[in-house]
């Protein structure tokens, strides 16, 4: 909303700084940050008035994890609601990509809530089943695909483009819905696998969104766009403001979940975080560069799938233990190890996507 003060900068000179989207996004970061660190106690005391003995801890992973139990979940309401606040207050609320986008945040937000809320109610760490969850995500995906095919509105709707080439745009056709979708409901899933030990997935998201961040102001600005051979998506700056928003959001809540966490994401935070994620790329037709800011996400959720089939198909696993982090734990690296390794590693993939962007 205060994007609209800029019409009054004949009245009031420096009115005029609203209308730059580099100062709208250090506003939205910090104004998110700001929400989560100040509310953060208190809403952190109301979760342990709540929630009794916290997040159920599964008993067959490292016994290290046992100490955590009466921490609190469902930490990731506070992203939720200052991501939101956040971008209502400084972006321009006539851009349909931010509705979209936000759309996805909360919709998935209000899935990872149920999860999260079954899971403590019914005191285990099973929640909603598979297959319901997975059908609602992709409802909300397809809707979110379908609005962003409609805003480009064109032969070029249904194209990706591939990292690394100049001008290099594939046009899938009908396979793009597909693709969009297993995009969006494959990022927020392994986000959420990711989300494991205390403040491994923060640093990851943080890197990745700040990515995607820049990607939209470039891929929106039509000169920056030509410069660096990029495909123009119009209108797409406007997710800058957001993702500061979802940057600063993080952040805040980094600072109470780090180790030894005071308050756990849940999926509440891990699945909308994802999924606006996986909604950013798509729409700024970056969807393959995700994979390789995300290549934490990846690594996590392919370890999963290997564990699960490699255990059906011939009763091995791979891994001591999946997610791959837990892997590492039992192997008898420390959980703070395995953390900041896990970020070193994610912020050198945020480097070589961001090289993508000229190394063409």
């Amino acid at each position: 909303m205060l994007y609209y003060l800029h019409l009054l900068k004949e009245t009031v000179t420096p009115f005029n700084v609203f209308q730059y989207l580099t100062f709208r996004t250090g506003g939205s970061l910090i104004t998110a940050f700001l929400i989560v660190l100040l509310a953060g106690p208190c809403f952190i005391r109301w979760l342990k008035s709540k929630q009794g003995e916290g997040q159920p801890i599964r008993l067959d992973g490292p016994q290290t994890h046992l100490a955590k139990k009466g921490t609190p979940t469902m930490g990731g309401l506070l992203i939720v609601a200052a991501g939101v606040l956040s971008t209502l207050l400084w972006a321009n609320p006539t851009n349909p990509y931010v509705w979209v986008v936000l759309a996805v945040f909360t919709g998935f937000g209000a899935i990872g809530f149920v999860d999260d809320y079954l899971k403590l109610t019914q005191h285990n760490t099973a929640g909603i089943s598979g297959k319901k969850r997975l059908a609602i995500e992709f409802a909300f995906s397809f809707a979110a695909c379908a609005a962003m095919i409609c805003l480009e509105n064109g032969s070029m709707a249904t194209t990706v483009t591939i990292p690394f080439f100049k001008n290099i745009l594939i046009d899938i056709g009908w396979f793009y819905i597909p693709f969009v979708l297993i995009v969006i409901v494959g990022t927020a899933n392994a986000v959420n696998l990711t989300d494991g030990l205390d403040g491994l997935v923060s640093v990851p998201i943080i890197m990745s969104m700040l990515v995607f961040t820049i990607i939209a102001y470039l891929s929106g600005h039509i000169v920056f766009a030509e410069y660096l051979h990029i495909y123009h998506v119009k209108q797409a700056s406007e997710l800058t403001v957001l993702g500061g928003a979802l940057i600063g959001g993080t952040l805040g809540f980094l600072w109470y979940n780090a180790h030894p966490a005071q308050v756990f994401m849940g999926d509440t935070g891990s699945l909308a975080l994802g999924g606006a994620l996986g909604t950013m790329a798509v729409a700024t037709k970056h969807e393959i560069v995700l994979a390789i800011a995300g290549g934490i996400f990846v690594v996590e959720a392919l370890s999963d799938i290997i564990q699960v089939g490699s255990y059906k198909l011939r009763h091995k696993r791979v891994f001591l233990m999946a997610p791959i982090h837990h892997h590492f734990e039992k192997k008898g690296w420390s959980e703070t190890t395995v953390v900041v390794r896990f970020w070193i590693v994610s912020i050198l993939l945020a480097l070589a996507a961001l090289a993508t962007l000229k190394l063409r």
